[in-house]
């Protein structure tokens, strides 16, 4: 087991596929796009991301990470068993700590439906009370997201109170798919965190919140929305490490994702409804 591999010494060598080069250009072409990983790159090639920002992933866990030949991006994606995962430090996540207060996170994803995901973002729940920034997770149970697409902001970076956790995330009505290649995507416009599947996002209409009675000010619980989610707050600046795969938990990394994910794209604007819904469909999610 090596940790903090970002394979992008001497000698390694970019053997990337050609992807739908139309496709990919058109994620590319949007002004607002602060990164997009493809995971197009052989097994233990640096993960560089496709904008002129040019982000690379540093590989922690079982490294490197096994490469897989499928996914709807570029044909490849890599392949995640619950120990591993993708970081950038806070001190070089530059345009990634997104200073709009709006971001949109776009995924590929084919989740094994094992348990709580995180995909991708800036999320830190333990160090310093929390550095909670922004991140798309699969299945969030606790607050009424099992198995569906969750949208995560906070602008203290801590629990939100007078609950023990943050409660402030959107839910999609639909759930995600096990062992199926889709398209996970959340936004946030200053206001609203929205969640979309496949380029769909489906509003829920308000709803008592799980394991919320009896908080002060809750005798009876929470009743809200939970797509669109209503967040006034913002997107605090709290100094959380980007990561790819997990965050960082009390007792170390956590919330893993367990499946295959074929690319990331991040964005420092919440994108229109129908221009994420235009994105989602580029790629073919039968992941050949």
């Amino acid at each position: 087991m090596t940790f903090g591999k970002d394979f992008s010494g001497p000698g390694s060598v970019n053997k990337s596929l050609s992807p739908d080069s139309r496709a990919v250009r058109q994620v590319l072409r949007n002004r607002h796009l602060v990164a997009f990983w493809d995971f197009s790159e052989v097994e233990g090639c640096a993960k560089r991301d496709k904008s002129q920002n040019g982000f690379i992933l540093q590989e922690y866990g079982n490294t490197p990470l096994p490469v897989v030949d499928e996914g709807p991006v570029s044909g490849r994606s890599v392949r995640l068993d619950g120990a591993s995962y993708f970081s950038i430090p806070y001190r070089q996540s530059g345009k990634l700590n997104v200073k709009t207060n709006e971001v949109t996170v776009i995924a590929w994803i084919k989740w094994s439906g094992e348990q709580t995901g995180f995909v991708a973002g800036m999320w830190n729940e333990y160090q310093d009370g929390g550095k909670r920034q922004y991140g798309l997770f699969v299945s969030l149970p606790h607050y009424n997201g099992k198995n569906q697409v969750c949208g995560h902001i906070s602008q203290s970076g801590k629990a939100t109170p007078p609950f023990p956790y943050s409660i402030d995330y959107s839910a999609s009505q639909q759930e995600v798919p096990p062992g199926e290649w889709c398209c996970v995507a959340f936004s946030y416009d200053g206001a609203y965190i929205r969640s979309y599947l496949d380029g769909v996002c489906i509003p829920r209409a308000p709803e008592l919140i799980l394991h919320t009675k009896g908080f002060e000010g809750y005798p009876d619980g929470l009743v809200q929305s939970k797509n669109p989610y209503y967040f006034p707050d913002g997107i605090g600046d709290n100094g959380s490490d980007f990561t790819i795969g997990a965050v960082s938990l009390k007792n170390g990394m956590g919330n893993f994702f367990i499946g295959c994910i074929g690319g990331v794209a991040v964005y420092d604007k919440a994108l229109p409804a129908d221009e994420i819904a235009k994105i989602s469909r580029l790629f073919n999610l039968s992941g050949q």
